[in-house]
């Protein structure tokens, strides 16, 4: 019975000392989650509006750039993959690999080659791990991008865009990344990130007001400037949603393993006390026996 106790109280030891771990970082994904969050909700305004804007003029002007035109046959489609460096957030990081082998197969199914491109640790040990080729990759930095890294990840695939396809170049680029809701409600998505997409109505939703530009000096030198700076702010814009996403699962994960922790407590606590009761009622029965037999010599 005392070995029985000893591993009891052994155990509730580690499940302590791993309670204090998933405490602690859950205490620190609570406070980080929430300037994550902030740096979402000031970034979304610039960013559709810059969407809105050059939505209405691929809609209305007769302009055939590459980055807002679509060709007529696409050969090879990039796919950017946005997952976290680190473990530890539930679902996060399955659920957006997930989401990228499915639209890796529904465009292999089309007929196109597929280029992969990963930014996040666990995408990158995911298709190492089964000897998976990729174009480029970018890791630490899941939960606190900056606008230089969303930079120099817009730069390349800008530049692989822009090369001709015989040369290694793509003719499309999609997005897979987590996009944030709430502290409860996070989801994957696929965003066609260029050729840039135009939603029907989107920009005719007041028909009276129509769009009307001036290009100084040409509409193709606007255009050169202008949608660089989209793509680079719909990846910032993506490399956000996807840092808050990954700390909110992280506080849920570190919430539920610290409240498993506690149960494991109370029961090797139960557990523990039931063999030093079941101890306590031997010794009181072997004293009991060796009274008795005394009084009976």
């Amino acid at each position: 019975m005392g070995a029985q106790m000893r591993v009891y109280r052994q155990r509730i030891r580690s499940v302590q000392a791993t309670k204090k771990i998933t405490r602690a970082m859950e205490l620190i994904a609570a406070s980080r989650v929430v300037k994550a969050r902030q740096r979402v909700v000031e970034s979304g305004p610039y960013t559709h509006a810059l969407t809105k804007a050059l939505s209405a003029l691929a809609e209305y002007s007769n302009e055939a750039h590459a980055l807002i035109t679509e060709k007529s046959e696409i050969k090879r489609a990039a796919v950017l993959v946005i997952a976290g460096d680190r473990g530890l957030s539930g679902g996060y990081n399955s659920s957006v690999i997930k989401e990228s082998e499915q639209l890796v197969r529904k465009l292999q199914e089309e007929g196109k080659e597929v280029a992969i491109y990963l930014c996040g640790q666990r995408a990158i040990n995911f298709y190492k791990f089964r000897h998976r080729d990729f174009v480029a990759s970018w890791h630490g930095f899941s939960d606190a991008p900056q606008f230089d890294h969303a930079k120099e990840i817009a730069d390349r695939l800008i530049a692989d865009f822009s090369m001709d396809i015989d040369a290694g170049g793509n003719d499309e680029v999609h997005i897979v990344y987590t996009r944030f809701k709430s502290m409860v409600t996070q989801e994957p998505r696929v965003l066609r990130l260029v050729p840039l997409e135009v939603v029907e109505g989107e920009t005719t939703a007041h028909p009276e007001v129509l769009p009307l530009y001036a290009f100084e000096p040409n509409v193709e030198a606007v255009l050169d400037a202008l949608l660089p700076k989209y793509v680079t702010n719909r990846v910032y814009t993506c490399l956000l949603g996807s840092a808050a996403s990954q700390l909110a699962a992280q506080q849920r994960a570190m919430k539920s393993a610290t409240d498993n922790a506690d149960a494991l407590i109370k029961t090797y606590t139960r557990l523990a006390n039931q063999a030093r009761q079941a101890e306590i009622t031997q010794e009181i029965s072997e004293i009991v026996g060796g009274a008795n037999a005394l009084a009976s010599a």
